[in-house]
């Protein structure tokens, strides 16, 4: 092992790279991508132009990019302010900038220790295996065009890192005091999270965690517990609470998570809820799913059952993710070193593993996936 003790507290690591999602950013680019987004599957244009009408309704453009921009400059800020010179690359599976062209940037400027930080805080097969796979297919094509191949590792699931966990207390203490006074104390807790199918649910995570929703519903129970906790001994108020579900795409027949939030503001308008608080914790800023999904649909839904509504906001580009990534970073990094770092992590589940498992949240098709044990670029 090279002699790292003169090296700066980020070495051996020499780029992070944040990879997400990707969205349209005009109502020209609405069906290319969610053509990007189904490639393969053989859906119709008429049924992307059916599904693009969320995006139209908000001028073809959705939110990820800007957010994915504004998080950019929060870490590149933080990590100045802390002496830390690490330059931040930006790269995204669907939508420009493409991963393959940001990783090709980053072989030209000379980087070959890379890090990343997915917009993905959980264990499933979308939310990290598909982006490790994202990976491999942009590392093979650098190969292919005779490109010298950088090390690309990710860091842990951070969603249970304090920086991470600690802005949604807050955010939820922030939507309670949108409320009237007088149903306040008595609102539901609604944690809501991506819906997947259930077979993706009970084989994401490490293969011993496999069953009964997987490693992805227990990260999700374990967040909204803590979350709970804290609102608890900040207002003095034990609140009901549930995990449910939002923004199923799949087919019909195809059994996914239930329930989804607005069958669930149906259920609590029927016992009687005064009002329910939306928390958003399985995602990391107020892309189109938050925006659609909760503010549009379900506080339409909730309109309609003349329930009083509000909705806590992601994490976004706050300082404390900022910092929590710093933190990830050099935590990697330590661990890289031969080091033995505290390792930060709220909640009873502990810190996750640095490196991915073989047989960790697979695939129905296998295909290679990079930045894990089961890499072919490692």
């Amino acid at each position: 092992m090279p002699d790292l003790s003169d090296q700066p507290a980020h070495a051996p690591y020499d780029a992070l790279l944040l990879l997400s999602f990707g969205g349209p950013e005009g109502p020209e680019d609405v069906v290319p991508f969610l053509e990007n987004v189904t490639r393969g599957r053989g859906i119709p244009r008429e049924r992307l132009q059916e599904v693009g009408q969320h995006y139209f309704l908000f001028g073809g453009v959705s939110p990820i990019n800007e957010q994915n921009r504004e998080l950019l400059r929060a870490l590149q800020q933080d990590f100045s302010a802390h002496g830390m010179d690490l330059p931040v690359y930006w790269g995204n599976r669907n939508w420009a900038p493409y991963l393959t062209d940001t990783l090709r940037r980053i072989v030209a400027d000379g980087h070959r220790r890379v890090l990343t930080l997915a917009t993905s805080a959980y264990a499933s097969y979308s939310g990290c295996r598909q982006y490790r796979e994202n990976i491999a297919d942009a590392l093979a094509a650098l190969e292919a065009e005779g490109l010298p191949l950088p090390r690309v590792d990710k860091l842990r699931h951070y969603f249970n890192h304090p920086g991470f966990v600690q802005p949604m207390v807050d955010a939820t203490l922030a939507a309670l005091e949108q409320l009237p006074k007088d149903v306040r104390d008595g609102a539901h807790l609604a944690f809501t999270t991506h819906s997947i199918p259930t077979a993706a649910a009970d084989t994401s995570g490490p293969a011993p965690a496999h069953g009964d929703g997987g490693a992805y519903v227990a990260e999700h129970l374990d967040v909204a517990r803590t979350i709970v906790r804290a609102v608890q001994e900040e207002t003095g108020v034990e609140r009901p609470w549930q995990l449910v579900y939002q923004s199923r795409s799949g087919a019909p027949h195809i059994p996914w998570l239930e329930p989804d939030i607005c069958d669930h503001l149906e259920s609590l308008h029927a016992a009687g809820a005064p009002a329910v608080v939306m928390v958003p914790i399985g995602f990391v800023s107020d892309h189109m799913e938050v925006k659609y999904d909760l503010d549009t649909e379900a506080t339409a839904k909730a309109a309609e059952l003349g329930l009083p509504v509000a909705r806590a906001a992601t994490v976004g580009a706050d300082a404390r993710f900022a910092a929590a990534v710093r933190e990830l970073v050099l935590e990697r990094a330590a661990t890289e070193r031969g080091e033995r770092p505290e390792r930060c992590a709220l909640g009873a589940l502990g810190p996750s593993h640095d490196v991915c498992p073989v047989g960790c949240c697979p695939a129905r098709a296998p295909r290679p996936a990079a930045a894990g044990a089961d890499s072919p670029y490692a």
